[in-house]
């Protein structure tokens, strides 16, 4: 704030102001000629005519003037953040350009990538690049699901890393099995690329050739981390591994898991989780379908128990042994 001048910002309270506001407060009112030598608070709406004098002005109270300064401080935030964002979305092509057939001493370990369109175009570089192998932890996402665009710019990409007579490994959750688009993907590709299902999965990792790997960087996965430490990579690569020889085969041969007392796997991984206390939602979300399908087979699960409650479902389950056997 400034003392006496108006030489400020328009969303902002010179002192003089502030100090012609409390007294307004203090009075209920103030003279309109007294406004001239603070006009912000007319232009922030501080001040008003009142009904039956308009040379009257009285106060709107704090908290109103407050929310409206808070307000004009978001909107002015918030246009910051998106002047920033333009800068970087037109400095981008450079960077990139200037990057090439320069020698930099070190190459950034970790480096956030603030899109999804800049991290599948970073995926689609170290793709381009690579030529050995992609690992791939691939959560079910409903929105990639519905995007055909999407869908076909991954079959291409990877379908160009493989002619390049490199291999593909894919971990998916079990749901996938069933999911005819990822049939129809497999059944398209030619080259070296394998899948296997797991009931529960990581969220999203993608590793090329063993030197850079992409995970999320936020929950709803609209940012990325690009990462090229190699400790980091090689505990990414270990932990694929390790959950690799735990999967299922998917492709390109299919092992299905058996049925087990009537109960088929999908909901054995449904039963685990409701005994943990899991609700619906978090379920359906681990298990990479939606609510409503969870609900089903919880259903299902509760019919063929002779369930008749939530709380009799979970004593069933762990009376039955369905658990203890292995699929």
């Amino acid at each position: 704030m400034t003392g006496g001048t108006h030489e400020h910002r328009g969303d902002e309270l010179c002192e003089t102001g502030l100090g012609l506001y409390a007294r307004a407060l203090r009075e209920s009112h103030v003279s309109s000629d007294e406004v001239s030598t603070a006009p912000c608070l007319i232009d922030l709406g501080f001040l008003h005519p009142a009904v039956d004098d308009l040379e009257r002005l009285e106060p709107v109270p704090p908290t109103v003037a407050l929310q409206r300064l808070l307000r004009s401080s978001e909107d002015r935030i918030a246009d910051e953040r998106r002047r920033g964002q333009r800068m970087a979305d037109a400095f981008e092509p450079l960077i990139r350009m200037g990057g090439r057939g320069i020698a930099y001493e070190d190459t950034p370990a970790l480096r956030i990538l603030s899109s999804k369109r800049r991290t599948g175009q970073a995926i689609e570089e170290a793709m381009a690049e690579g030529t050995q192998e992609l690992l791939a932890i691939q959560p079910h996402d409903a929105h990639v699901t519905k995007r055909p665009d999407i869908l076909e710019g991954a079959m291409k990409r990877d379908q160009a890393f493989l002619d390049r007579g490199a291999r593909i490994r894919a971990l998916y959750q079990h749901t996938m099995r069933h999911a005819p688009y990822a049939r129809a993907r497999y059944e398209q590709l030619t080259g070296d690329v394998e899948a296997r299902t797991l009931d529960e999965i990581t969220e999203r990792l993608i590793i090329v050739d063993r030197t850079v790997a992409f995970i999320p960087a936020s929950a709803d996965r609209s940012l990325a981390l690009e990462v090229r430490h190699p400790a980091l990579i090689a505990y990414f690569v270990n932990t694929f591994d390790r959950l690799w020889r735990l999967a299922t085969p998917m492709h390109p041969q299919a092992v299905h898991q058996p049925t087990l007392n009537g109960i088929p796997p999908r909901q054995r991984a449904i039963a685990a989780l409701l005994i943990e206390g899991y609700t619906d939602s978090d379920i359906a979300d681990r298990l990479g379908m939606n609510v409503r399908t969870a609900r089903v087979h919880i259903a299902k699960l509760a019919a063929t128990l002779g369930s008749e409650s939530r709380a009799q479902l979970g004593y069933l389950i762990g009376r039955s042994g369905i658990l203890d056997r292995e699929g």
